[in-house]
């Protein structure tokens, strides 16, 4: 069986109402979240998980919030010693501007998005400003686009299942490890959406839906449904793994 290790690397910040991490709850309370882009090293093909911002702010205050140091893609990259040419496959949790931004970087790369995200790029709705098409057009005209209708494996041992809780096409990437299935959720969340504090439990919610979704109910029963099923769990925008060299 083939098995991975995931290395969390911050490709920029965002500085904002942490009400937009969790549903409900501590808005008007400031937050930080990291962005990263995630090299999954394993197996015979080099492979990330988005590819962040493409001009990160590098400031100190940040990476005290965070915990750990902001990088651009080619400095991120270089820590493991790769180039952005070195990319074989860049798996898409979804396509907001953040996650995307260094796509047209990855020039070797097949980018594996779900179909509905592709769809709502080029037709976003007015609610939703994060789409820019724009940071895909390079590796679309390319023929780089490897599009995806539901759940689909990618390589032995790193598949994909369609979690529509922050946007109709995210995708969760479940990753083999030496210590069980970790999961990389395709949505935005911290470890509280997960662990809800006491004020939230005694409500009986299990867990907090993302601060920005398309359906509340589905959202909550798909945060269940992936914390059930890992046994290493990665919430996209958790400050904790900027400290982290590797998982596990």
């Amino acid at each position: 069986m083939t098995t991975y290790r995931i290395h969390p690397i911050v490709m920029g910040t965002k500085v904002f109402d942490k009400g937009m991490m969790t549903y409900q709850h501590d808005y008007g309370k400031p937050y930080t979240i990291p962005i990263y882009c995630w090299y999954v090293e394993g197996g015979n093909q080099t492979i990330l998980v988005d590819t962040g911002e493409m001009n990160p702010i590098q400031s100190a205050d940040r990476e005290q919030a965070i915990g750990g140091p902001i990088h651009n893609f080619e400095t991120g990259l270089a820590r493991w010693g790769l180039k952005p040419e070195d990319i074989d496959i860049v798996v898409h949790t979804h396509l907001h501007n953040d996650h995307c931004e260094n796509d047209y970087r990855c020039t070797r790369a097949q980018f594996v998005v779900h179909e509905k995200e592709l769809a709502r790029i080029h037709n976003p709705h007015p609610l939703d400003f994060r789409y820019l098409e724009d940071y895909i057009e390079d590796v679309e005209t390319n023929g780089q686009m490897q599009v995806v209708s539901g759940d689909a494996e990618i390589l032995p041992g790193l598949r994909v299942i369609h979690t529509p809780a922050h946007t109709d096409g995210g995708m969760s990437v479940l990753v083999d490890t030496t210590e069980g299935l970790a999961v990389i959720t395709g949505f935005c969340v911290i470890d509280e959406n997960f662990n809800p504090p006491p004020s939230i439990r005694g409500m009986e919610m299990e867990v907090i839906p993302p601060g920005t979704l398309v359906n509340a109910y589905r959202a909550y029963d798909i945060l269940c449904q992936v914390r059930d099923m890992a046994d290493i769990l990665i919430p996209l925008h958790e400050p904790r793994f900027a400290a982290m060299d590797s998982i596990p």
